[in-house]
């Protein structure tokens, strides 16, 4: 068993190293417990069935025994003329789209809403990541690119903007978006139920020992925000006041190279006696906010959503929201049809044990695999990072969860030096589920997701009317055609459930009024 000195522990704790964590890591590595996380397999991809893999971009039909439905929503305490909803008929309840979005909607006091703050947003504006991607599309932005990257630069990325508008002013961070949306639809749940003091659980969120100081005093200043104080006032709902879990760095371990039993890495930059501290990947938020996830359950919580704080395109839908409390299931996520761009990323398939699982384009599944599939007429669903829980199954089995998500561990070469890093990926949780569905989405609708500012530049139309944007005959290829869908994307979110207008080349807020008059 590797060991460390005092002397080792402080410094490491110094850096925000979770000592124990880490050597129960180690320890777990070298005793062969993650020996059997193997490489997925695929076996096949599976089919739209309308049951467990559901297609919600178009009008959704689905039915459900009636008395079952009855208990479930006795069980969540929810006092409702469930006939209202849906069509009885012979015991049975139908519901199409329209339905299940109105019955989501009574669900809203019962789900939180939480994000998974990434590190800093150095690599997102990161100069040579981005002129990498495409050089002339940065030619074009780097006016814009520059103004971003200027206020951007060592914030943690939820408190940067989240786009950038015609004129080339900011618009608000990722997580003010987030918070007014949810405003907003508590504000539609109070006028439905006037008097109603509940309308939608307390946000929740992971933040990083290094960030979370900073994320922090941004909320208090979002109680001035423009786009929340007013609509705070109107639903008696302080949104900013989010609950944490603050993830902890875990330590570098040594390469591979150097053989078992692994070690920790203490050489860092070449100097005897320095630790590397290391993030553990998202999948890490079953340990970080094991506590959040009870203390919501207790205040009455019972469904939470989970995504990146990148991705404007994840908000709370009311209808998977119904779909997943109709069914009774475990969780429900969400996999975006694939565009022809989507060429990394994570994809649903069958595994090796006849499961559905996620399974990374090129290290489990070739893209010509994926093209003659796509031939054959079968949709390849996408990864989108966004999944909904059933709470009381997580807080549950949230121990099993945590034991059974897999734990990676990859060589490193870098200026720190060799050396091995561990992390865990929240979406392969699917894995290890029972009974869980997954929503087939629009990707334009509920992935706008940037890992650069050059994809977030792209995604707020920048330089769409330059002749110079790249074009290309392949699809997969032609950024301005990429750029307009995601464009688009934005502006129907912006205009909808982020509660904006476009007014003389800036989107701007609606006011409390015109919100309510909309609802």
């Amino acid at each position: 068993m590797a060991s460390l000195n005092e002397d080792m522990k402080k410094k490491m704790r110094e850096k925000g190293i979770d000592v124990d964590l880490s050597q129960k890591i180690l320890d777990n590595y070298n005793a062969g417990k993650y020996d059997h996380f193997v490489p997925i397999k695929v076996s096949g991809i599976p089919a739209i069935d309308g049951k467990k893999v559901i297609d919600v971009t178009g009008d959704v039909k689905a039915d459900f025994d009636a008395s079952e439905i009855n208990t479930r929503l006795h069980d969540l305490g929810l006092k409702l003329e469930i006939e209202s909803f849906g069509r009885l008929e012979n015991g049975r309840l139908y519901f199409d789209s329209k339905a299940l979005e109105k019955l989501g909607e009574e669900l809203y006091p019962l789900v939180s809403y939480g994000v998974l703050n990434g590190g800093s947003a150095s690599s997102y504006v990161d100069l040579k990541k981005n002129k990498g991607f495409n050089e002339t599309l940065f030619g074009i932005c780097e006016e814009y690119f520059d103004s971003v990257a200027q206020v951007s630069k060592g914030k943690a990325k939820g408190i940067t903007p989240a786009f950038v508008n015609q004129d080339g002013s900011h618009g608000p961070t990722f997580l003010e978006l987030k918070m007014r949306a949810l405003l907003i639809q508590a504000l539609s749940y109070q006028k439905k139920h006037p008097g109603a003091t509940k309308a939608m659980g307390p946000m929740f969120q992971m933040t990083s020992v290094y960030n979370d100081d900073q994320v922090a005093e941004a909320y208090s200043e979002y109680a001035q925000s423009e786009g929340l104080k007013d609509l705070m006032a109107e639903t008696g709902i302080t949104i900013s006041d989010v609950v944490t879990g603050i993830q902890p760095m875990l330590s570098a371990f040594t390469h591979s190279a150097e053989g078992k039993p692994k070690g920790f890495f203490t050489k860092a930059e070449g100097r005897e006696g320095n630790p590397l501290p290391m993030p553990g990947g998202h999948g890490q938020n079953f340990i970080v906010l094991k506590e959040v996830y009870q203390k919501l359950y207790n205040q009455g919580i019972r469904y939470v959503y989970l995504g990146n704080v990148d991705n404007l395109g994840f908000t709370v839908n009311p209808l998977c929201l119904a779909l997943l409390a109709l069914s009774g299931k475990e969780a429900g996520f969400d996999f975006s049809f694939r565009t022809q761009v989507d060429v990394k990323g994570g994809v649903l398939v069958t595994d090796q044990e006849g499961k559905l699982n996620c399974a990374d384009i090129g290290p489990a599944i070739s893209k010509e695999e994926l093209f003659r599939v796509e031939k054959e007429g079968k949709a390849i669903l996408f990864n989108c990072a966004t999944g909904l829980f059933n709470l009381e199954y997580l807080v549950k089995n949230i121990d099993a969860i945590i034991e059974g998500l897999p734990m990676r561990f990859t060589d490193q070469d870098k200026d720190a030096g060799k050396y091995s890093q561990a992390e865990q990926v929240t979406w392969e949780v699917i894995g290890i589920l029972d009974d869980f569905m997954i929503f087939g989405v629009d990707k334009y609708t509920r992935f706008l997701a940037s890992k650069l500012l050059l994809e977030g530049l792209m995604t707020s139309g920048i330089g769409l009317d330059n002749p110079a944007f790249p074009t290309d005959p392949d699809p997969a290829k032609d950024l301005k055609g990429i750029a307009k869908k995601l464009s688009k994307g934005l502006a129907d979110k912006l205009q909808t459930i982020y509660g904006m207008k476009h007014k003389n080349r800036q989107w701007v807020y609606k006011s409390v009024d015109e919100l309510k008059a909309e609802l």
